[in-house]
């Protein structure tokens, strides 16, 4: 298929493209500026320059397309309208493709949707958004609600992403080599976790398969507790980090709401995900400490690389 993708330089995108490459499918990026139209260009990915706020700047190029996958969030204060505009005009995108054949729209949520989930949940669990994500659930709905005939809706509810040197988990590691560790609360929650290309593989196998419509979680089911992680990042330093449990009130005054969705205490299971075939290669953070400190490494030299080339 030819597939658009929103994000396509970003975390999860970045990642998604090259998995859908590798399912040989044709790809069509939005990116924001003609650099990084270039340096995709030489990996066989076509591109649309433009900004997600703007789809006259997108729309023809994305209108070549039966699949659409959007991993884009713009982090201003304006993003959530930002994302309504591009969902609106992807919707009817989708629709008027599936008006030629099959068509597939394949929206990016996260788990943080589902709230507190002490007791392992799959995708059939009610929502309890934290405040950070509230206005999620809404979003999730309007693309599911597109689909019918020709045309699939799906949403992929990501764990926490792990792998590279983007995320969460990658500034844990950053914070370790610089000696200190900070954790929101005390620790003792667990994190929904998935590695960055297992994560990917997913959307391709969502993009691809007839099954691929309602919701989909993506997560290794390895329930790791934080103060774990963090203690198994620490083992693999020369010099072990000071590791500092930060009060929820006093993060939450530092943070606001993200501080909330970081203590979350969540056990996520991926039951509709892995009915589709989707076998998740890594399931531990802890176990692959030396391995992700390595791609941390290789992430920060690849951007110093660009950075001198652009």
């Amino acid at each position: 298929m030819r597939v658009f993708v929103t994000g396509a330089t970003g975390y999860i995108g970045s990642a998604v493209v090259d998995a859908l490459q590798r399912a040989s499918h044709e790809v069509v990026a939005l990116v924001r500026h003609q650099e990084k139209a270039r340096r995709l260009a030489d990996r066989g990915v076509d591109s649309a320059v433009g900004t997600l706020g703007n789809p006259n700047t997108w729309r023809t190029q994305a209108s070549s397309c039966e699949a659409f996958v959007h991993a884009a969030f713009e982090p201003s204060p304006k993003g959530v309208e930002i994302e309504r505009i591009a969902l609106e005009t992807l919707i009817d995108l989708a629709r008027h493709a599936a008006e030629r054949g099959p068509a597939v729209l394949v929206y990016t949520s996260g788990i943080w949707v589902l709230g507190p989930a002490p007791d392992p949940v799959d995708e059939t669990a009610p929502l309890a958004p934290v405040d950070l994500v509230a206005w999620r659930p809404a979003h999730e709905q309007w693309v599911l609600d597109a689909g019918g005939g020709a045309l699939r809706a799906a949403v992929i509810r990501p764990g926490i992403v792990y792998g590279g040197s983007r995320g969460i988990v990658s500034d844990l590691l950053a914070s370790a080599e610089n000696g200190l560790m900070r954790i929101v609360g005390n620790g003792e929650n667990h994190w929904p976790l998935v590695y960055d290309r297992d994560l990917a593989d997913l959307y391709a196998r969502v993009v691809a398969s007839e099954d691929g419509h309602g919701v989909f979680h993506g997560t290794d089911g390895a329930d790791e507790q934080v103060r774990a992680i963090a203690d198994a990042i620490a083992a693999h330093r020369p010099h072990p980090p000071d590791i500092r449990f930060v009060p929820i009130a006093e993060a939450r005054a530092k943070m606001g709401p993200y501080a909330d969705a970081l203590a979350l205490d969540q056990r996520i299971r991926s039951a509709r995900s892995l009915a589709l075939g989707w076998s998740p290669t890594l399931h531990s953070v802890s176990g692959n400490i030396p391995r992700l400190f390595e791609e941390l490494r290789r992430g920060r030299a690849r951007r110093e690389q660009d950075q001198q080339d652009s």
